[in-house]
């Protein structure tokens, strides 16, 4: 599994590059100035570890960087070492999910691709947990009890007063897939379709007519940050989970999720074969 840095700490690590570069300052020389090593002020940069708030506060200084940039990467220093509402939690949860909330805490649109189950933001929890019996063949009902408590915490996402666009492109058999029997089946169609109504969150279909396509290896998640430099892609597998951020597979991912929006139904016709198939049940 490949875990990265968390979205607070690499949007520092990438500021404080960005303002040492405007003043056209080496590595060597800028951390002279603030008495820390070359290869502590690269390891800040890089995103590798923890900061000492203020050693970003005198960098800010040195570097000229505004009253509003200064203040703003202090924070950020500060907030890295927050946790989250997961780390709180009585039982542990996958380091691959712990990261994934993480992320997802700061994000501002998803793009999911999902060939097997509808996306976990979108799912009901009999859904939900029909899912995870079926995957997490050696858990009891307490552990799979747990992982569907983190994900329909994970759901208050969607209830945010700004909250992320989730954009949902589902191959055709995640619809039709019977997942927990007729009724919950029935029940998460109809969630999808009242989910669709909201303006942050857009479905659509990649229906079988559409043939071979662009993503034929797996389900993904785009994230989202707050500038391109934040963007994380994240790809589901048996166990875990890989974390991809280098820019030659965010735009390969990127230019995979246009294929499949363009080769799926619009929503109007999302929403006529998700009541079709509701009522075929």
């Amino acid at each position: 599994m490949a875990v990265g840095p968390t979205t607070r700490r690499r949007q520092l690590g990438a500021d404080l590059r960005r303002l040492r570069e405007r003043k056209g300052l080496s590595l060597e020389d800028a951390g002279a100035l603030v008495s820390i090593s070359k290869a502590t002020l690269s390891r800040y940069e890089t995103k590798d570890g923890s900061v000492k708030w203020p050693a970003v506060e005198a960098l800010c200084r040195e570097y000229g960087a505004s009253e509003q940039e200064r203040r703003t990467l202090v924070e950020l220093a500060k907030d890295a070492k927050i946790r989250g509402w997961w780390r709180s939690l009585a039982d542990p949860i996958p380091n691959s999910m712990n990261l994934m909330l993480t992320l997802e805490d700061e994000v501002v649109r998803e793009d999911h691709y999902s060939c097997m189950y509808v996306p976990g933001l979108l799912q009901t929890r009999a859904y939900a947990e029909a899912v995870h019996r079926a995957s997490e063949m050696r858990c009891t009902e307490q552990e799979i009890a747990h992982m569907v408590d983190v994900r329909m915490k994970r759901q208050e996402l969607l209830e945010r007063q700004d909250p992320p666009h989730i954009w949902a492109v589902m191959d055709e058999a995640v619809i039709r897939r019977m997942v927990g029997g007729l009724h919950v089946m029935r029940d998460q169609l109809r969630h999808l379709l009242a989910l669709a109504e909201r303006p942050h969150i857009t479905i659509q279909i990649l229906p079988f007519a559409s043939g071979a396509h662009a993503a034929a290896v797996g389900s993904f998640v785009i994230l989202a940050g707050q500038t391109v430099e934040l963007d994380v892609v994240y790809v589901d597998i048996i166990g875990g989970g890989l974390f991809m951020e280098k820019p030659e597979e965010l735009e390969r991912y990127k230019l995979a999720f246009e294929y499949l929006q363009a080769q799926s139904l619009g929503v109007d016709s999302t929403a006529a074969l998700l009541n079709q198939v509701s009522k075929e049940l």
